[in-house]
């Protein structure tokens, strides 16, 4: 399942923005996938924190032969060494419990949040130990489909800006204007930042200072 979007929100974007509008005439339809299950994707993001991706890959894999179907029971019932032992950190571990103790015991409703609005998703997200706004936005985006998600704390989002629209630094004020234009359409603009910042389009460069960049790599 990918996520849903077509001429409706493209030709919006387009008819706001003109270098947008090339960006996506350029790269085409963006096939990125989701997953509606919204307790796995959060523990997903848990486990993929400040790993690589190919790292995490190789960690889920193990998760899931260890425990065949990852469920709040099936977690409750595991001890942190359990966890820990295919490749999770204590720390993690330690949140990956917590989340599922308290959806096992009825004190965080997984299901609620669908019918909420974005800001009390990521409100009753980033209460959650482990879980951080960035979290709680692609959760938006990823499991719950949400049209108009624009991330300020994701690099990628910023890099794509950047060099989109050749500027050097963006900060607050910047994004949330770029964020007003797309709107309500934000989500789909943000597939589009992405694949630019990957390099769907050479011939874009970043324009951030190099020492710039390498700070933010870091991050």
């Amino acid at each position: 399942m990918y996520f849903e979007y077509g001429e409706k929100e493209t030709d919006y974007l387009k008819h706001k923005d003109k270098r947008l509008a090339a960006a996506i005439d350029a790269i085409g339809h963006i096939y990125r996938e989701v997953d509606t299950d919204l307790f796995l994707s959060a523990v997903h993001n848990i486990v993929g924190q400040q790993i690589s991706s190919a790292a995490l890959k190789t960690v889920w894999a193990r998760l899931n032969d260890k425990f065949g179907v990852i469920t709040s029971d099936t977690l409750c019932a595991a001890s942190r060494e359990d966890i820990q032992v295919c490749g999770v950190t204590y720390k993690k571990a330690d949140y990956i419990k917590d989340f599922a103790k308290k959806v096992q015991r009825g004190e965080f409703d997984v299901d609620a949040l669908r019918d909420m609005p974005d800001a009390d998703v990521i409100k009753e997200l980033s209460a959650l130990k482990g879980i951080g706004v960035w979290t709680a936005e692609m959760l938006l985006i990823f499991c719950l489909q949400r049209p108009d998600v624009m991330s300020f704390g994701d690099l990628g989002i910023q890099r794509g800006l950047r060099m989109l629209y050749h500027h050097k630094s963006i900060d607050r004020a910047l994004f949330a204007k770029y964020a007003r234009r797309y709107s309500p359409y934000g989500t789909a603009a943000s597939l589009y930042l992405w694949a630019i910042s990957s390099g769907a389009i050479p011939e874009m460069r970043d324009y951030a200072p190099q020492r710039y960049r390498q700070r933010r790599d870091s991050e």
